[in-house]
């Protein structure tokens, strides 16, 4: 039998709605994965990944959600985040986002608290898909039942073979028709690489499939400028970052002379930052990411806030949280399948999803958001 508010006796920290489930329990582990070789992009190097997984339970359900944050978030989690979510209605979703906002005040909201405050929000809407028994898509409501991806990875660390192989997986066996590789190397200090790897993508995938670069920020506004006119001969169509998504008039006037689309937005926090992007006429594209804005919550609102706009929205990493909420997006443009969090979801996770053919399928017959951690293969990665 399904535990009710009435029966838990629980006032918890808000409403508890009537005869709804009441969640009984929150959780939070952290797993540091290696990467297969050392990592870099124009402005950061990294070896190793940290995922903070956040599980929830009611009715005899759990819910699982998740962010590549520092283990950190997890702390978060269980001493700020997890008395304000216990004893509340599992379905009141929209109530709980905005006390676990508030809890935040003192912490801080952007960074580790984001990040905290969306693996929970993740793991409410997977708790409450299955308690319904319906997928995430389905309770949202479907726009369509696949979601575009493209490939991403190509990082500056990446030998000419590495980045031949990888591209070439994604083209051919994968038939992703659009793919991304990292620019910007060493804060811009090296643009002549830059400029081979950007030719060596394009002869590697031919002329039919798209290609993006992201420079995380490395590059200075007239800089930026100057690279995009020369990638001009590569028809490369994304430009990502070009400048730090900080600086605002940089990415405007960016914009303002470039032809391919200015996109950035995965480091917004809330829903604030992402109306800043858009006011300052900074984007061409919006990038969310549900693993940092605040979960599917404020996902589904940063999207509404660019449609008004007439904007899109593009899906930051995390490819298998993304792919259902993305397919209730009318305005979704695609889902970044990110080298690393593909590699650590497929390894981790029973029903991540394949990118085979481009598009993300999320699965009609599997509740919640389709995937189950398998915990004996990701205990070897739990961080004390």
């Amino acid at each position: 039998m399904l535990a009710t508010s009435a029966e838990s006796g629980s006032g918890g920290a808000g409403p508890s709605g009537g005869d709804a489930p009441v969640i009984t329990g929150l959780e939070a582990a952290a797993y540091v994965i290696p990467t297969e070789t050392p990592e870099a992009d124009g402005t950061l190097a990294w070896d190793k990944t940290t995922m903070v997984v956040a599980t929830a339970r009611a009715g005899g359900q759990e819910g699982t959600g998740w962010t590549y944050a520092a283990g950190a978030a997890r702390a978060v989690i269980e001493q700020v985040l997890e008395p304000v979510v216990v004893g509340r209605a599992a379905l009141d979703i929209p109530g709980i986002a905005r006390d676990m906002a508030r809890a935040l005040r003192n912490v801080g909201r952007p960074g580790i608290g984001a990040t905290a405050l969306s693996a929970v929000d993740v793991a409410l809407w997977d708790l409450k898909a299955r308690l319904l028994g319906v997928p995430v898509a389905d309770l949202l409501g479907r726009a369509r039942q696949q979601v575009p991806v493209y490939g991403s990875g190509g990082f500056t660390t990446y030998d000419e073979q590495q980045t031949r192989d990888q591209l070439t997986g994604w083209v051919e066996r994968d038939r992703i028709p659009r793919v991304k590789i990292k620019i910007g190397e060493d804060w811009g200090g090296n643009v002549g690489r830059d400029m081979s790897r950007i030719a060596l993508a394009r002869e590697v995938i031919g002329p039919r499939t798209e290609l993006y670069v992201d420079a995380n920020g490395g590059y200075t506004a007239a800089q930026a400028v100057r690279v995009a006119r020369q990638m001009a001969d590569y028809d490369v169509t994304w430009f990502e970052e070009p400048v730090s998504s900080q600086d605002l008039a940089g990415l405007a006037a960016v914009r303002g002379q470039v032809l391919p689309d200015v996109a950035a937005g995965e480091y917004s926090w809330s829903l604030a930052d992402s109306a800043a992007l858009i006011g300052a006429g900074a984007v061409d594209c919006l990038q969310l990411d549900v693993t940092r804005c605040g979960g599917i919550t404020e996902f589904l609102r940063g999207a509404a806030l660019a449609a008004a706009h007439n904007l899109q929205v593009s899906a930051h990493c995390a490819p298998n949280l993304h792919a259902h909420v993305g397919s209730a997006v009318p305005n979704l443009r695609h889902v970044e399948y990110f080298h690393d969090h593909q590699r650590i979801e497929r390894r981790l996770f029973d029903g991540a999803l394949s990118p085979e053919g481009g598009c993300l399928a999320p699965d009609p017959g599997r509740p919640g958001l389709g995937l189950r951690l398998r915990h004996a293969d990701a205990e070897q990665f739990r961080s004390a």
